[in-house]
């Protein structure tokens, strides 16, 4: 299967196929961070870059307090002991504060790799978290407390009262992937990069078109194959991250009747109706007959015996 690369376990497209559709890919995305590489690998065509995903959750999702190498741990340490680790943590804090606010340092950093992990919040969660909106200048007491209270998750700080909150939908965020990551490795790599603490099975990546048409890629599929076979243009298509159980596969059959008014709808479910009663009195006469042609069979086989 040296010629072909994989969709998922089940389907398969030429590798002459998918060259073709990259080289389009990337003539799309010419100049900028997007275009995707490629090479061989034991035979087997590897393609890798920035993936887009867009949130397109209704739930709130959580976030860990702290990333995964800053948790502390005191059994054993006397009080003393624990104040240097607090001061030096501090410290530290303080110095990834400062990075992430020095514009020399942040300037053209998206320029040829992934997004700062930032997530935007929903107005509803704000509110029913009773959030308030800050200005954008401290003073200095303020910025102390704020490093006291806010712990670092990849550079940013998130406020532990606002830890749980949706992402705005149809907000985009993107991964760098490569064409051998199964939907369930992309969904992984997207909650770690935003240190989420929702278990991976509770998500799906589907592929939502511009009819309305929205496809789940299967838990064995290789989005970014997927997102080569569909084009670069994300009016046409995107790959959303939604909840599993309330997510919901619209087909391309479904999604042509979306976008009518509601009158056009009503006279189609009256035609619809109407096919269906004639098909069932065609149905009716048929079963009719042949149930006559049968009794009349029995009578003859009765008539013949006595």
């Amino acid at each position: 299967m040296a010629d072909y690369v994989k969709l998922d376990e089940e389907k398969f497209i030429p590798k002459s196929d998918i060259l073709s559709m990259l080289r389009t890919y990337n003539c799309y995305h010419e100049g900028k961070s997007f275009q995707l590489r490629h090479r061989e690998e034991e035979q087997a065509l590897v393609v890798e870059g920035l993936l887009n995903i867009y949130w397109g959750l209704r739930r709130p999702i959580r976030l860990q307090m702290h990333d995964d190498n800053e948790r502390l741990h005191y059994g054993g340490v006397n009080r003393n002991e624990r104040t240097q680790v607090l001061q030096k943590q501090t410290e530290s804090n303080n110095n990834i504060l400062d990075r992430t606010t020095d514009p020399a340092l942040t300037s053209g950093l998206e320029e040829d790799d992934e997004e700062v992990p930032q997530l935007l919040r929903t107005r509803s969660d704000a509110s029913f978290m009773g959030v308030t909106r800050r200005s954008k200048t401290h003073a200095h007491s303020d910025l102390q407390h704020l490093r006291s209270h806010r712990f670092s998750i990849n550079g940013h700080f998130y406020n532990h009262k606002t830890s749980v909150f949706t992402p705005a939908f149809g907000s985009v965020t993107n991964v760098r992937v490569n064409s051998s990551m199964t939907t369930l490795q992309v969904l992984n790599l997207l909650l770690q990069k935003f240190r989420v603490e929702n278990k991976s099975d509770e998500f799906v990546l589907y592929m939502v078109h511009e009819s309305g048409e929205r496809t789940p890629l299967k838990d064995s599929a290789y989005p970014l194959v997927y997102r080569v076979l569909h084009g670069p243009c994300e009016k046409i298509s995107k790959i959303f991250i939604m909840e599993t159980d309330l997510g919901e596969e619209v087909t391309h059959d479904v999604a042509q009747y979306i976008n009518f008014e509601m009158p056009v709808l009503d006279s189609f479910v009256e035609k619809l109706k109407e096919e269906e009663e004639r098909e069932i009195s065609k149905l009716t006469r048929k079963y009719s007959a042949l149930k006559s042609m049968i009794l009349q069979q029995l009578e003859g086989i009765t008539d013949t015996t006595v």
